[in-house]
């Protein structure tokens, strides 16, 4: 026991680690600027935002002397163990929880307060590292995909139904880990064209150019366009005729179309051209999956027919399953709506204050937006605001740069992992923090919708500081076997 000890002190990632320490406190410095009054308890004092976090931190140090001390097996043995109690308190959430601003996802045991949806993560990373590292595993079986899609959405699932959608969404960031790990690349194309796809069609939503609806005619011609590159991508070098028909036939039509138009003046519905230009092509790929014997077409059939059945879901899906305070998100987002006083308030405060902290900030604790309480979470979600005010365009910059340099850390480390276990829970702490890092960036800029998720390490609040630590400590437990045996 001692010699393990000695070795997991010497063995340990401690660039990983002073980059973590860098963050915590720089952290701490933005929770003060952004919640300290002058007038009101000091900034060591616990009753105060700036001290509570500082009892966090400190705790944070505990539970990393006992994630370093416990054996680096631990983690693998009990992953399904930890990983079902996990889903039980998720559970149990749903019931138990207070509703608090509309969600119920905090459980109240006495003075504390805890999110069990920050602690999934750690769990779920575990689980998907066990799945996926289990001998003779194969992620191109369908059965061993669909383990994997219950591993990750069941958890997922529990915390919709705590009307926590910017939580949840964290999830998707493992298809990253799955595309790493030899996850089609069909699957993640898929996902980048669905939101590339809502947000194109919600843009331009309502704009008729003659008969033609614009935000429809434009996904509906990237569909062919994907379509047609990727039956070039699956033929033979030296024979590239269907792509060729493909294209050569859907210009033919739209030009044919036009000319129509153009000559006799009778209105056409542009989105019907496409329609049928994509359905003939579909038919003519099955006309050469079945002679060739070429079965990557129906996959590209399915795609398409997959990808056009979303896009006229879009309507459904924003107006009938989204919350109205998401509709309006997502609006001010794409800026179809200006509501400045409303949903649009955080994201233009967030923006002014930000803006005002120039070059180099105001400095510490001298933010005049932060001071006047002009952003609202500006210690949570919005934190990053903090940031701009005081510390300016160099400051943001270099917190930034730290965070890269982090993840890129991170991503090293699970490469240079011996066993499968290690890396896909490497790649998966990089995934989330990744994740998190973009949407709550995006988020306080106004690039993404605000979903509300914190900022690792800066946001406040003791279940997303103590949920980032254990799952990037258990990393470096694992990490610290390459070399201490």
């Amino acid at each position: 026991m001692p010699y393990k000890k000695i070795s997991i002190w010497r063995s340990i990632d401690w660039i990983t680690i002073l980059l973590y320490v860098i963050m915590i406190v720089a952290g701490w410095f933005s929770i003060c600027g952004a919640s300290y009054e002058y007038d009101n308890v000091g900034l060591f004092d616990p009753s105060g935002r700036p001290g509570s976090q500082l009892i966090w931190i400190g705790l944070s140090f505990v539970l990393i002397f006992i994630i370093l001390m416990l054996d680096a097996d631990f983690y693998s043995v009990f992953s399904y163990l930890i990983y079902g109690m996990i889903i039980l308190l998720l559970i149990a959430t749903v019931f138990l929880a207070p509703e608090i601003k509309g969600s119920r996802s905090w459980l109240v045991i006495g003075p504390l307060r805890l999110q069990p949806a920050e602690f999934a993560k750690f769990a779920t990373a575990l689980a998907l590292a066990k799945c996926m590292s289990s001998y003779g595993f194969k992620l191109v079986s369908f059965k061993n995909f669909m383990l994997c899609m219950l591993i990750i959405f069941l958890p997922m699932v529990c915390i919709l139904l705590q009307k926590e959608t910017g939580s949840a969404l964290v999830y998707l960031a493992f298809f990253l880990v799955l595309y790493r790990e030899g996850m089609s690349g069909y699957v993640l194309l898929a996902g980048i064209c669905a939101v590339t796809f809502f947000v194109l069609n919600m843009k331009f939503t309502g704009i008729l150019v003659g008969a033609t609806p614009m935000g429809e005619l434009i996904v509906l011609v990237i569909i062919q366009l994907i379509l047609t590159g990727l039956t070039f991508l699956v033929q033979h070098k030296n024979n590239t005729l269907p792509a060729k028909i493909i294209v050569v036939a859907t210009a033919a039509v739209y030009l044919v179309a036009y000319l129509v138009l153009l000559l006799f003046s009778i209105p056409i519905n542009f989105v019907h051209i496409s329609l049928g230009i994509i359905a003939a092509s579909c038919c003519f790929l099955i006309f050469l999956a079945i002679k060739n014997w070429v079965w990557h077409y129906l996959l590209i059939i399915l795609f398409a027919l997959l990808s056009v059945g979303f896009l006229f879901s879009v309507d459904y899906v924003f107006n009938e399953v989204l919350e109205p305070h998401q509709q309006v998100r997502i609006k001010v987002s794409l800026g179809l709506e200006d509501d400045p006083s409303g949903a649009g308030y955080n994201v233009n405060q967030s923006k002014i204050a930000i803006g005002s902290g120039g070059l180099l900030g105001k400095g510490f604790l001298n933010g005049t937006q932060t001071k006047l309480k002009y952003v609202p979470e500006q210690d949570t979600d919005f934190i990053f605001c903090t940031v701009g005010e005081e510390q300016g365009f160099i400051g943001s910059s270099l917190t930034l740069i730290v965070f890269a340099i982090f993840i890129i850390r991170l991503i090293i480390l699970s490469e240079k992992q011996k066993t499968a276990f290690n890396r896909i829970y490497g790649y998966s702490v990089a995934s989330i923090f990744f994740f998190h890092l973009v949407i709550n960036i995006g988020m306080v800029i106004g690039l993404t919708p605000v979903i509300g998720i914190p900022l690792p390490f800066f946001s406040y609040g003791g279940s997303a500081l103590w949920g980032f630590t254990i799952l990037l400590f258990i990393f470096l437990r694992l990490d610290a076997t390459r070399k201490e045996r």
